[in-house]
């Protein structure tokens, strides 16, 4: 199973990091919805504020109306309370619809930049990389991010605000009071900075955990057929349930620090707004402080419980979108493929394909490790079949791997017409290269669709029925929508024999210059594959193409033959000379032979 990036350091031991500078990569993607982020956050900072206004409305009824038994005082004070309270439910909805659209267009940009990115990066860093911790950051983190836009980033300016604002006017009605309020603050603000730190490393171990956990159940839903198959279904429970509860230690972790903080952030507030309840009454019996005064500022404590309440989980947000910007911009900064410049020119006499001491070595292998492929000097002429033969782990699939720069040759090159493929661009490459694997890959789309795939924009019906009857797939006609029959994830709907025979039509549909045949034809029976390979002769005798070969019935659809041993190719000629002057090829093909006889 490929490894996850999480891997290669334990999660939530990452180097540490500072949230708002990582939470500052997201500006490139806000900026273009900033006005109206910074119109919802300044209405929000207006419509907190008016709830601090109401302390003062309170202040001014008890004092006049209410100490002057006034009615209609109080009627007009508790009109202006409504209106205040009105305003503030407006002012707040109109934020929320502000920011609405424009964060679903941000989250749906990031997701499709992510896609794109994904398709451009090499098969490499797919091989590193569990699918599983890729779809997390597709989809969770990104989801954490949109919530962080829409609720912790605006409120806590706005919390901020709201709280300096309320400590101006505490400290303007009653200095000795507001400072017993402003008492905790030292604490709290220490607590913070403890929790911050924590809860960073519990975040950033419970989303990469996710991502873990995602991965097994979609290897599970893929591979079905062999947990059924072998009976593994307790097993793989097994593996998902231990899973399932580091996860929940690891939120019940996070919990408990959220937990402590809220703890310490409730108690030591309530405790200044006790005290100063005491104290107030105190100067109020005394004559040294107005009721109405008391019952303001207590009413502006109050009304900033919400904002000091809030800051824990804010924090916790911000600090979950900060783990999740780091994961997504860790895809985001791997290098996608890129050209070589300054390429080699054409090689005088390079027509067709053409291995000039090519050497590769996979890229996260040990440096002093031997290479998988060294030196290899091999030329298929244009026009010409050349069947690549060898060994179970000679690299035969590695070298076919690099014509259409699926992996990069570490050094020498690969040439098609004399050109270097390394001064092509990938599409130029790739149109004029068509692959079919030994393990065919089918989409969830119709047959049509994933044949005309290899055909470009221009592939017609004309086409696909005529790649459909060269790989002697013409059985699609008869599912029961033809060829637009939707084939099903993977294409596991359909039989071995019959998703490769689909994955071969779509090698040859577009009529490719080179054509890449890595054993296409294994599933086949005997007689399918004697069919596909008398089609196939007609369309290689206008392509130059290179065949892995692991029976000899493919091998003598080829012109001529190349032997790979060791990671070398050590003999070229024909099928019937090679048997007759190579023992390790006579060897091979003889057991070869005794294989098929046997089945």
């Amino acid at each position: 199973m490929p490894t996850t990036h999480a891997a290669a350091e334990e999660p939530g031991e990452t180097t540490e990091r500072s949230a708002v500078r990582t939470l500052l990569r997201l500006w490139p993607y806000v900026r273009p919805v900033r006005v109206r982020l910074f119109t919802a956050a300044s209405v929000a900072v207006v419509a907190s504020c008016t709830g601090l206004v109401i302390p003062l409305v309170l202040k001014w009824m008890v004092d006049g109306p209410v100490a002057g038994r006034d009615p209609a005082g109080v009627w007009l004070g508790a009109l202006y309370l409504l209106l205040l309270g009105v305003a503030e439910a407006l002012l707040f909805g109109l934020r929320r619809w502000l920011v609405a659209r424009p964060l679903a267009g941000v989250e749906a940009g990031m997701r499709a930049d992510l896609y794109r990115h994904l398709q451009r990066l090499p098969v490499a860093f797919h091989d590193r990389w569990a699918s599983g911790q890729l779809l997390s950051r597709g989809t969770t983190d990104l989801m954490l991010l949109r919530q962080f836009l829409a609720f912790p980033m605006t409120f806590l300016l706005v919390n901020g605000v709201t709280i300096l604002v309320g400590v101006i006017i505490m400290l303007l009605q009653d200095w000795t009071l507001g400072l017993v309020i402003l008492g905790p603050a030292v604490p709290v603000i220490v607590t913070c900075a403890v929790f911050e730190k924590r809860y960073a490393r519990a975040a950033r171990r419970a989303q990469d955990q996710v991502g873990d956990l995602t991965t097994v159940v979609e290897e599970s839903v893929l591979g079905i057929r062999i947990i059924k198959g072998f009976g593994r279904h307790r097993s793989q429970a097994r593996a998902f349930r231990d899973l399932a509860r580091t996860l929940r230690g690891t939120e019940l972790r996070k919990a408990g620090l959220l937990a402590t903080i809220w703890g310490v952030i409730v108690t030591l507030p309530e405790a200044a707004i006790g005290a100063a309840l005491v104290l107030g009454t105190v100067q109020v019996a005394d004559g040294s402080l107005s009721a109405g005064t008391l019952v303001a500022f207590l009413s502006t404590a109050l009304a900033l419980r919400w904002p000091v309440d809030s800051i824990g989980f804010l924090l916790a947000m911000s600090q979950e979108a900060a783990t999740a910007t780091e994961r997504f911009f860790e895809v985001m900064d791997a290098r996608p493929e890129t050209s070589v410049p300054g390429a080699a020119p054409p090689h005088p006499e390079g027509a067709g394909l053409r291995f000039d001491d090519v050497r590769f070595r996979y890229p996260d292998a040990p440096a002093d490790s031997p290479p998988v492929l060294d030196r290899i000097d091999l030329h298929v002429r244009p026009g010409e079949s050349m069947a690549l033969v060898g060994a179970t782990g000679s690299g035969k699939t590695t070298l076919t791997a690099l014509v259409p720069r699926l992996h990069e040759v570490t050094s020498g090159r690969i040439t098609l017409d004399g050109e270097d493929i390394t001064a092509m661009s990938r599409e130029e490459l790739r149109a004029k290269v068509a692959m079919a694997f030994e393990e065919p890959t089918l989409f969830s789309a119709t047959v049509a669709d994933n044949v005309l795939m290899g055909g470009g924009d221009t592939a017609g019906a004309a086409d696909l029925n005529r790649a459909l009857a060269v790989a002697q797939a013409d059985f699609a006609h008869a599912l029961p929508q033809g060829t637009d029959t939707e084939v099903g994830e993977q294409g596991l709907s359909l039989s071995g024999g019959q998703r490769q025979r689909l994955a071969l039509a779509r090698a040859v549909v577009g009529r490719p210059r080179f054509l890449v045949l890595d054993d296409p034809l294994s599933a086949l029976d005997v007689h399918t594959e004697a069919a596909v390979e008398a089609a196939l002769r007609d369309v290689l005798a206008d392509t130059t193409a290179l065949i892995v070969a692991h029976r000899p019935s493919t091998v003598l659809l080829a012109d001529r033959v190349a032997l790979l041993s060791g990671g070398r190719i050590t003999a070229v000629g024909t099928h019937h000379e090679l048997l007759r002057t190579n023992a390790e090829y006579a060897h091979l093909m003889s057991g070869i032979g005794e294989a098929e006889d046997d089945r």
